[in-house]
């Protein structure tokens, strides 16, 4: 079977409800964090290097010529969202806001945006305006950074927010109609595989629309690199990840939307592991163990307990 015939992904979503293949293209707003910059703490996460999965570059060149760069690397697409990927992307007066979102939203081919920030800082001017584009019958995604609901590991990789901040603004952004989209990792520090089934029934309890999941990657420049380097890290294996991803899918109520089971990063930004450099690896060995073990949604009602999966390889 194939992955979205056993996964609600967000490509098969879009596909069954605007009747032809929607792709996300991803844009730099020149957006800062308040993570880095001083406002609540300086460094950022320990495991960030936003030139690992974003092209810094692009920050210099104006949205629109962004979205025509990307849309012309695009192949069997002929409609898109705008994706505010890099950094906070909520981190600035509503009307610098405005300015950029609307800029995104004037091609003819852009049905949406999607817009990635930290659950702790979403003002409600920034919820109202994106909750007016959702209104204009435009697709918006509000993407909230989690990566854990577990206090101690937010500390341990400096996260500079606690889960009550994503439950609050979560909540808030639903009841206008936002949909709301959660990213978290596998793989943290410290984290079992119990630990992250705890994450999830938390994030579904709070209510959620969407989940971006993947592996801890371990980048050049970040704070975990230094540690991963001095044997003080080990890398999470694909068959770990794999057997905890496909677990967390089988608990995932079958309406929600998986924008990603697993993600990509290059060397040489790439340190560890190294399996990351090629995503489908793991979507095939997740969409292996989801066929042989029961598809998304197949232990909604089941204990949040982790067991050792027997799949059929």
């Amino acid at each position: 079977m194939q992955l979205h015939e056993l996964v609600n992904t967000f490509g098969q979503d879009l596909q069954r409800r605007y009747g032809e293949r929607v792709h996300k293209l991803t844009l730099h707003g020149g957006f800062s964090c308040p993570n880095r910059d001083g406002t609540i703490g300086r460094g950022g996460c320990t495991f960030c290097n936003v030139a690992s999965f974003a092209d810094e570059s692009a920050k210099l060149i104006p949205i629109e010529q962004q979205l025509a760069n990307r849309a012309g690397e695009v192949d069997r697409a002929r409609r898109y969202l705008a994706y505010f990927q890099a950094y906070t992307n909520t981190y600035a007066e509503v009307e610098t806001l405005r300015h950029m979102y609307e800029e995104a939203l004037r091609g003819a081919d852009i049905v949406g945006l999607c817009v990635g920030t930290r659950p702790d800082c979403v003002p409600d001017a920034a919820l109202k305006l994106l909750a007016e584009y959702q209104q204009q019958g435009y697709e918006v995604w509000l993407e909230l950074g989690l990566q854990t609901a577990h206090e101690k590991t937010l500390k341990r990789i400096n996260r500079g927010h606690d889960f009550d901040a994503y439950d609050v603004i979560t909540r808030r952004a639903r009841a206008l109609g936002l949909k709301v989209c959660c990213h978290l990792i596998v793989g943290l520090p410290g984290e079992t595989a119990q630990d992250n089934l705890s994450t999830l029934k938390r994030v579904v309890d709070t209510g959620v629309d969407g989940i971006k999941l993947h592996s801890l990657h371990i980048v050049e420049g970040s704070t975990m690199a230094k540690a991963w380097q001095a044997g003080r890290l080990e890398a999470i294996g694909l068959e770990e990840y794999c057997d905890t991803a496909a677990l967390m899918i089988q608990h995932t109520p079958a309406e929600v939307v998986y924008h990603r089971v697993s993600a990509s990063a290059r060397r040489p930004t790439l340190l560890a592991p190294l399996w990351c450099e090629n995503r489908w690896l793991a979507m095939t060995e997740i969409g292996r163990r989801l066929d042989a073990t029961g598809a998304q949604g197949s232990a909604v009602g089941a204990p949040f307990v982790y067991t050792q999966p027997q799949c059929q390889r």
